[in-house]
């Protein structure tokens, strides 16, 4: 018996994967950039791409055929934004001196992902279904290729979650009962 293959719970994880490398780039580049506006339009191009992931994962071709197309079109275009932009901001930047040895393949990448993509749109209006779909997962795969090199960059860094207020400390368990008191005696 052929059953249909479930695929929407690796988009979604990739979605996510993806998101999160984008803001770790996003704050990575932050203090370092000329033009944050450019750092700021990548964020924003890979979040909405990352979100028409979601989109493909969860409406499915057969099931909402203009929500996954939707998707597809928010992924891809946004996408590619993505990969252009952040060639470019590779090469200025020049983290460590190692913009050109992750410049280039990011370039080469971005390249690719155009490619599949022009591709992938071209054989869609021609109704090639199938090769479409190869254009389409071979476009997946040079863009995840892509988030790839950014380990070139991220293994010299450490990401740390703080989550502080700038408020007093805490008060310990004794002293906030002290209070208890002070407030209920003032009562009677």
């Amino acid at each position: 018996m052929w059953t249909k293959p479930v695929v929407m719970p690796m988009v979604l994880e990739w979605a996510y994967m993806g998101f999160i490398l984008g803001v770790l780039r996003y704050l990575q580049l932050k203090p370092r950039v000329r033009k944050p506006w450019l750092n700021i339009i990548s964020l924003v191009a890979l979040s909405l791409a990352c979100f028409g992931m979601t989109l493909v994962g969860n409406f499915q071709l057969s099931n909402d055929e203009e929500l996954h197309n939707i998707g597809t079109s928010m992924t891809f275009g946004l996408g590619t934004l993505f990969c252009w932009v952040q060639s470019f901001m590779t090469l200025k930047v020049n983290l460590r001196n190692e913009g050109r040895q992750a410049g280039i393949p990011r370039f080469l990448l971005s390249g690719a992902v155009t490619f599949c993509m022009l591709l992938y749109f071209a054989l869609m209006a021609q109704r090639l279904h199938m090769h479409a779909a190869r254009a389409q997962w071979a476009l997946v795969m040079f863009f995840l290729g892509f988030l790839g090199t950014f380990a070139i960059e991220f293994r010299h860094y450490h990401f740390e979650i703080v989550c502080s207020d700038d408020q007093e400390p805490p008060m310990s368990l004794s002293e906030s009962f002290s209070e208890v008191s002070e407030y209920q005696s003032d009562q009677l």
